[in-house]
């Protein structure tokens, strides 16, 4: 063996130490670590013949890159609606790496990790009030997760207009209709070869990101021989709007189209009973993308693609490795190799089953509850301030806001506000208007952090 490798293999004890204790370090002091790093400038390395070996590489990151990593994780980083990440999805994401498996068959492929994946998605739709009515897998991210469902929708549509779009490719028409769809899910129409112009937009309601039912039937009515496919959102990324899942569903009886669900990080909205209903009728959905490294905080990259066991020949024609026939009947012998995009899987399910089991229902409603509680303390500080306005009220955990001064000089504002460092937000377009928006996720956010966000947000606005 390679006489670095062994060396390091006989001392991996106290490698995995000096690892544990530098993230100890970061996770100890991640209130204190800067949200935003403005200098982010390296010195260019160059491979040498012989390597430094596993520790002092660590103590040449730590010295050299540790420094300009932000608190993304920490209670104040409120962009990007990232979750932070518990302790016990650590725990399982740090023995992922250990355990390094292939995740991809139930039956057959000599380990556990397809099955551990399957228990975690039936866990999930638990903990979401969700049947056992859909096949689940983790993918990674909410792209990934709309990409599957939308594909598998092209395959139905396919299907409908005498075609196996899988083998045959695309052609004719078929119909995408949306009302507020995130960015990942014009993006997967664009990977698809849809197109990422080819969405048909339903009008919204005023004030809301929501559609507007009577233009979506209009819609309905008016490509009603062809192939619909509909985006609904459950969640939209700038005021957590929810489309009427209910209404549309019952719409679904009447011209059955095959209904999608964003529910990236809105979906755990069904954690609390009294947000419950924001999502009834999800369970008649076609498919549905969950993000777990939203609010569910377990580590990126990790999200959920579920679809209707109905359609599961559809999604094997959509994924099947065809040229794998010693695998058997795929659909007996299940194997994530043939029902979701990628071939290569790390077991990506092992956080999120680490979390499950750790916490319970009772510990993922006490995360969507104290999000929400302080999504609301800062809305109400905007409501009363001589600086801000809303420019939404506040659902759930998202906060969308402006300047009372006018929005030429948000954008002054935002930079100032994140290159202080204690709290980081994010630019938005809100009816065609700029705007500013926080998005609370993180299980570490307290009182005290909205307080400090607000005196931060005070001291910039005297200081412009």
């Amino acid at each position: 063996m390679f006489e670095l490798f062994e060396n390091e293999l006989n001392s991996l004890g106290l490698l995995l130490d000096q690892a544990k204790n530098a993230g100890l370090d970061f996770l100890e002091n991640i209130g204190e670590k800067p949200t935003y790093i403005a200098d982010q400038s390296v010195v260019a390395a160059y491979l040498a013949d012989a390597g430094i070996g596993a520790a002092d590489t660590l103590e040449v990151f730590r010295k050299h890159y540790e420094k300009l990593m932000v608190a993304s994780p920490g209670p104040r980083y409120w962009g990007f609606v990232t979750g932070g990440a518990t302790p016990a999805a650590i725990a399982g994401d740090w023995l992922t790496a250990v355990y390094d498996q292939n995740t991809q068959s139930t039956q057959g492929a000599g380990d556990v990790s397809a099955i551990v994946e399957k228990e975690t998605i039936r866990l999930l739709c638990q903990l979401l009030h969700l049947p056992d009515d859909f096949n689940g897998g983790f993918v990674t991210g909410a792209t990934m997760s709309n990409f599957t469902g939308l594909a598998v929708a092209r395959q139905w549509a396919g299907e409908r207009s005498g075609r196996d779009v899988s083998r045959e490719g695309m052609a004719g028409d078929l119909v995408v209709m949306a009302a507020t769809p995130h960015s990942s899910v014009i993006k997967s129409l664009a990977m698809m070869g849809i197109g990422s112009n080819k969405v048909v937009r339903i009008q919204t309601l005023e004030g809301r990101e929501a559609m507007d039912l009577a233009d979506f039937e209009r819609k309905l009515i008016e490509h009603q021989n062809e192939p619909v496919i509909v985006n609904c959102s459950a969640g939209t990324v700038n005021t957590v709007d929810f489309d009427d899942i209910q209404a549309i569903v019952a719409l679904k009886q009447k011209y059955h189209f095959w209904l999608h669900i964003d529910a990236a990080f809105g979906g755990f909205a069904a954690c609390l009973p009294s947000q419950r209903h924001l999502l009834e009728g999800w369970e008649q959905a076609d498919s549905i993308t969950i993000d777990c490294h939203k609010w569910m905080n377990v580590p990126y990259d990790s999200a959920v693609s579920l679809v209707r066991k109905e359609h599961s020949r559809l999604q094997l024609s959509t994924f099947q490795n065809s040229n794998a026939p010693y695998l058997g009947d795929p659909l007996e012998n299940f194997s994530y190799l043939n029902f979701l995009p990628e071939n290569s899987r790390r077991f990506r399910a092992l956080p999120a089953w680490f979390s499950l089991t750790a916490y319970g229902r009772n510990g993922f409603e006490w995360i969507v509850q104290n999000s929400i509680a302080r999504a609301e303390e800062l809305g109400s500080h905007i409501e009363a301030s001589e600086f801000f306005e809303l420019a939404a009220p506040v659902r759930l955990n998202v906060v969308c806001f402006r300047l009372k001064s006018g929005i030429e000089r948000m954008a002054a504002f935002l930079d100032q506000l994140n290159r202080r460092g204690k709290v980081f937000m994010t630019p938005t377009l809100l009816s065609g208007e700029s705007a500013i928006r926080a998005a609370f996720v993180n299980y570490r956010t307290e009182k005290e952090d909205v307080l400090i966000a607000i005196r931060e947000m005070e001291e910039v606005m005297h200081a412009l």
